[in-house]
């Protein structure tokens, strides 16, 4: 997947400004595709000039003007075309992995002290998944709006995210656990 499409699918629901794209992306697209801003600006000007977003300037008196984005028919175009290819399988590439891999050959401390701070921050994720979750259904409870929900995607991807990031920190914090043990352990003999 490409950049381009992770801003198309975010430019479904409205307007937005390369500003509001930004908080987006940190809400609700970082689930699944991390972009820092001005990789987000640039995407959006090379998009515009191929005619798959257009852009429009919105003259504001108290602040710097901006311009506000949409999908255009091409832009949906690329999207199905996008969503009809067979989707690459997915990986972990994780710094934190090559250190818990090596851990009981260059010592566990700093490790360990990683896995919990990972297990912090997962869980400070969950509960803005969970806001945000509880924000798209409004009033329904999960299953009614899994069935009747009239935007259903990105409810979807929050999901996946909730999910990924429940077992990302249950395994920092059992992976803590058992390094703790072990040096604990070798400590006694």
């Amino acid at each position: 997947m490409a950049l381009r499409h992770a801003v198309l699918a975010a430019l479904l629901d409205g307007e937005y400004s390369g500003y509001q794209l930004a908080k987006a992306f940190d809400v609700g697209v970082a689930n699944f595709w991390h972009a820092l801003p001005q990789q987000l600006y640039a995407e959006l000007a090379r998009l515009e000039k191929e005619g798959l977003v257009a852009g429009r300037q919105v003259v504001q008196e108290s602040r710097p003007n901006k311009r506000l984005f949409h999908v255009t028919d091409a832009g949906r175009a690329e999207l199905e075309k996008f969503a009809e290819a067979a989707a690459k399988p997915s990986f972990i590439r994780d710094d934190l992995l090559v250190k818990v891999q090596a851990a009981d050959r260059i010592g566990t401390g700093p490790v360990i002290g990683q896995l919990e701070e990972r297990a912090l921050a997962a869980e400070a994720k969950i509960e803005l998944l969970g806001k945000l979750l509880r924000q798209l259904r409004g009033d329904a409870d999960e299953e009614e709006y899994l069935r009747r929900g009239e935007r259903i995607g990105p409810y979807l991807t929050c999901l996946r995210g909730l999910s990924f990031e429940q077992e990302h920190r249950d395994w920092c914090l059992r992976i803590a656990a058992v390094l703790r043990e072990r040096q604990a352990t070798r400590a006694d003999h």
